[in-house]
């Protein structure tokens, strides 16, 4: 049944050289070392989790998170947060540039977590969280400011789509 040691658990993902599962681990680990670190300043702050979530701070936040991924994971503006990890394949816009992740090990997987919008997503997402629970106020300013952008980005998309149909 069973090889007698744990080489062949992950057997399968050794055809792919370019997958890291240590370094995707210390990625996880970081992301729940955070977690916990915001669950003590919670605690040690005195202020307790709220029950639940308002919806309209669920949808700020989800409109500012959807904002930011998109500036840090494509954005030429973040490019020189992105450089370490990532090299340039080609700009796409003046704005918008097309990046890979370089090089092997973690240095690779947070290239890829860089230049992935779902992937930053997940981590912006609990920093507005851990942010709204700890300052609520700045948070929601941050926020709001990000969410106003993303309007205007939609505004300025259907103008555009308006005009081309003229």
């Amino acid at each position: 049944m069973g090889e007698g040691n744990n080489d062949g658990i992950f057997e399968g993902y050794k055809k792919n050289a370019d997958m890291s599962l240590s370094s995707y681990s210390v990625l996880a680990g970081v992301f729940n070392a955070l977690f916990a670190v915001f669950l003590l300043l919670v605690k040690g702050t005195g202020r307790s989790l709220p029950e639940r979530v308002d919806a309209r701070d669920i949808a700020l936040l989800g409109m500012a998170t959807h904002k930011l991924s998109l500036v840090g994971a494509e954005d030429a503006v973040a490019s020189p947060l992105r450089a370490p990890f990532t090299e340039l394949r080609e700009k796409e816009s003046p704005k918008k540039l097309d990046e890979k992740p370089r090089g092997g090990g973690l240095r690779r997987s947070v290239g890829e977590l860089l230049t992935c919008k779902f992937c930053l997503g997940v981590w912006l997402a609990s920093f507005f969280t851990y942010g709204l629970v700890l300052v609520p106020r700045v948070t929601r300013l941050v926020a709001t400011i990000l969410a106003v952008v993303t309007v205007s980005d939609h505004l300025h998309q259907a103008y555009k789509a308006l005009m081309n149909r003229a």
